[in-house]
Formats: structure tokens, sequence, C-alpha cells
């Protein structure tokens, strides 16, 4: 028996496939093999086409069935994991009405601005715990002004995970927690936040149907059975954005446990059982995979958009063109700490809302031609991305979040050891790193959504830790002296904007 997870988001589509006796990953696989295309039609616009992260589902699909060679009746249900606060637009028919816009665009910054000031900032923190932001309502808000004749036309507004369930079943839903990362619901009422959806006008009618995080959702169609190559009737049982899903992943459920990642964009996500928020919305506050209007589970997320993506960058364009990423790790450990006072800003990819919405691009700063080299350029640009995370990891403070110890998959910038070293000595947290991912998260997840497993300790009873990295006393003061250059570099940045 087998739980099949997938993993949707703007570099490419993951999927793995659990036993679900043994908790143990028998097959993953991932496409397409380079990112996938995001489209920038103007400056600060970043969009996707939904039907590519539908295509890349299907090879992905072959691709895992192929390698764990299993009975596609064996598998159980089915959990999805996403890129959060993309928009998707849908006629009745269920046809796209355009690209999606997607969490990195930044056009509707100025929606959002106005709608807080509008509405009054006390009355969107305390009742939504965030500015509208540049969130999904926001950019709603953007088609409405700029495209009507689009949205006269929407039957659905969705996020990318409820279009990746409508294709597998024909039906459209969506979550409290996906609608909370859109900032479409109100904490205090437990329900749709009337107040906002009346100042954007956006109808009602244009939001799913609300089913729980973990149950079924729907069953997969025979029209998308036949494409993936699976049988008709599967339950799709489990759905959550993919920072919420990367903290369930490594069993972070319970108020001050903290989950961390370093894909496309940089992520600290700490629970909490208190409506909390941060009043200069630097952090988001959601509703965690486990919250309920009786039990107050929400996730603080810090997210930096331009962290892999800038490393991402780096080794596509340095001279040497066959650099992949662990000779750049390796090549990153050849600079010392500091990287010769080379300084790297990491914010490249559009507005960061730990910044308070500023997009003051990246940078590369006191680089000497005489001495600095490839290996500087590596090591700055890790130390670039972790420093920004202690940067982000101090606002969380703010909000009652104290991070000590931090869990991460062992994948993407966790794999190197400088980049490991300096966020665990800067932070002052142990990092734990384990055997997972969130493909594997979202299998689990549908585990819990079918009934396959009874609790939450039963899906990840075979959890496995595979590396544990404390703070380098001995150099603590080297990377303190560090970041307080970086930090000097960002503060001179801030002020100009």
């Amino acid at each position: 028996m087998y739980l099949l997870g997938y993993d949707v988001g703007s570099s490419s589509v993951k999927a793995n496939l659990i036993d679900a006796e043994t908790g143990q990953s028998v097959a993953s696989a991932f496409h397409p093999k380079k990112e996938m295309k995001i489209y920038a039609p103007q400056a600060d616009w970043a969009e996707q086409d939904p039907e590519l992260w539908w295509s890349n589902l299907i090879l992905v699909t072959n691709d895992l069935l192929q390698s764990a060679e299993i009975e596609p009746s064996s598998i159980k249900a089915i959990g999805i994991a996403y890129q959060m606060h993309g928009l998707v637009l849908v006629d009745r028919d269920h046809q796209l009405l355009r690209s999606s816009i997607i969490w990195c665009d930044s056009r509707a910054v100025s929606h959002g601005e106005h709608a807080m000031e509008t509405l009054g900032e006390k009355r969107c923190l305390t009742h939504l715990l965030n500015s509208p932001g540049n969130f999904t309502a926001s950019k709603l808000s953007w088609v409405i002004t700029n495209q009507p004749e689009i949205y006269e036309k929407t039957y659905k507004f969705m996020l990318p995970g409820d279009y990746i369930a409508m294709k597998l079943t024909g039906e459209i839903n969506t979550t409290i927690s996906g609608l909370s990362e859109g900032i479409f619901w109100d904490f205090q009422q437990n329900n749709l936040a009337g107040f906002l959806l009346e100042h954007f006008g956006i109808h009602r009618h244009l939001i799913p149907d609300i089913v729980p995080t973990f149950s079924e959702q729907g069953r997969l169609s025979a029209e998308a059975a036949g494409e993936l190559g699976l049988v008709p009737g599967i339950p799709i049982a489990y759905r959550a954005g993919d920072q919420p899903n990367n903290a369930f992943s490594l069993n972070v459920l319970n108020p001050g446990e903290i989950a961390a990642s370093a894909g496309t964009s940089g992520v600290v996500y700490g629970v909490s059982d208190e409506i909390t928020y941060d009043p200069k919305s630097r952090v988001n506050t959601f509703a965690h995979v486990n919250h309920s209007p009786e039990l107050n589970r929400l996730g603080v997320l810090l997210c930096i958009n331009g962290t892999g993506i800038q490393y991402s960058w780096l080794k596509q364009h340095l001279s040497k063109r066959e650099m992949n990423y662990p000779a750049l790790n390796d090549l990153a450990l050849e600079a010392p700490i500091g990287s010769r006072d080379l300084v790297m800003l990491p914010f490249g990819n559009g507005a960061e809302r730990m910044l308070g919405n500023a997009n003051i691009g990246a940078m590369i700063k006191n680089i000497n031609f005489n001495i600095h080299t490839e290996a500087h350029l590596a090591r700055a640009a890790q130390e670039g991305v972790a420093f920004s995370m202690h940067y982000g990891m101090e606002i969380l403070k703010e909000t009652g979040i104290f991070p000590k110890v931090i869990r991460a998959g062992l994948s993407n910038m966790f794999l190197s050891p400088v980049f490991r070293d300096t966020l665990a000595t800067i932070s002052g947290a142990t990092i734990e790193l384990y055997d997972t991912d969130g493909a594997a998260g979202a299998a689990n997840g549908a585990g819990i959504g079918s009934g396959t497993y009874g609790s939450f300790e039963e899906a990840f009873g075979n959890l496995h830790k595979m590396m544990v990295i404390e703070p380098l006393g001995k150099e603590q003061d080297q990377y303190a002296a560090a970041f307080e250059k970086w930090q000097e570099v960002l503060g001179k940045c801030l002020f100009r904007n």
C-alpha cells in the first residue's frame, strides 16, 4: 500500500511515493530537469502557465511509476503541496483565463497598501494577521482593476494547489489554510474576510467550497487517471501550501517548533498557539495545517524571495559553465569566513516583505579585482542568504518565536557546509536535518487525510534525522563581524530606498 505526494513549485514538480507500512520513500522524481520558466512581461512581474505545472506533473508521475515498478492500484491516496500566494482564474468550463500571477510578482503591492490605509491598520492586523500586501487577494484586485474583461468571465479563483486538485478530480475547492495565505480569512470571525472582499469588490461566489486540509477532497477522475497512468477513484486527501507543508513534513506542528527551507526562496517558519502578528507585517501569520477554530495552530512565516534563486543565478553565470551545486558548495569552502569583506545581498527577486515591501535589488559590494575569486563569490552568496535569514529571525523574536532548534530537510542550500555552519553560528540555533522533502510530506498528509494513518505520531514514526549542526563557538566573533558588515550594506540600501 502506497501514498503519493506531489510538490508543485515554481522551479519544478516533485513527486514521492511512500510505503505506508514502513513510512519509507520507495521512489522520488522531479520535472523538469531545468527550472520551469517564469515569465516577466514587465519589471517586477512574474507569471507561469498552470498547464506547465500539469504537464510536468504528468511527466514526473510517469518517471515515478517506472522507477518504483508498482501496480498503480496499490496507491491509496494522493496529497498536494504547492507554491503559495499564486492566483489562478478559470471560467465555467474550468478553462484558464490567463497565466497565473505567482508568489514573487510585485505588481499588486499598491493595492494591498491602499487597502491597509483605507480599512485601517489595526483592523487588518487584528483580523487578517497581515497587511493585504502583495498576496492573492491583492493580485485579484489588480485583475479587477486592470483586466475587468477577464474578471467578468471568472467562475472561480484558485491557488496553485487548488488548480492541481481540480485537474486531478474535476472539482474546485480550497482550504482555510489556503484562504488565510491569500488573506481571505478573518481569524476573529473564523470566517471569510467579508470586509476585505467588499473593499476589493470581490464577489463571494468566486470563492471555492472549503474542505478540511486532511480529508477526502475529491477522487481521481477517469480522464486524469488516463493521463497519469493511475487508476480512477484514488482520493485526494491532503492539500497545503509549500511552507506549511514543509513544516508538516518535518513534524513541526506544535507551539515553539521551527522549520526552515532554502530553495528558490528562503523560509523560517514557526508555530504559535496565539493569534499573533507583526505590527509592521514583515513576517506573516497564516493558519497552519492543523489549525482549527477550536485549537489555534498558527504558522509565523519569514520568507525571503531572492535567496536560492541568487545561488542558481551564480551557478549559471560563473565562467565554468559546467558548474553544478556540489562543485559550487566545494568552491565556497575555499574562501575564509566573511569572504574577505565581499558582501552579497540576495534581494533581486521582487519586493521583499521582510524589508517592508522594499524592492532594493541584489548587490555585490566591496569587490576587489586583485583578491577576490570565484570562491569568494560562492561563499559571499551563501553567507548573504544565511545572514538574511538571521536578520529575519530577529524579527520573528518580536512575535514570540525564538528559534533554538531549526528542523530542515537535507536538501537545497542545507547541503552546503558553509551555509549550514553560517546559519547555525550566527543565529545560535542548532540545526537538525532530516531525510524528507515536501512531496514526502504531502504523501504523509494524504495518509492522515485518508485514514491510512490514525495519528500524526504514526505518520512520522519513521522520520529519520540525518545530521545535527551545532553553532561554532570559536568562529562566533568572525561570523558576527561578517554579519555586521553585511547589515551595514543592507542599511544603506534601505536608507536610499
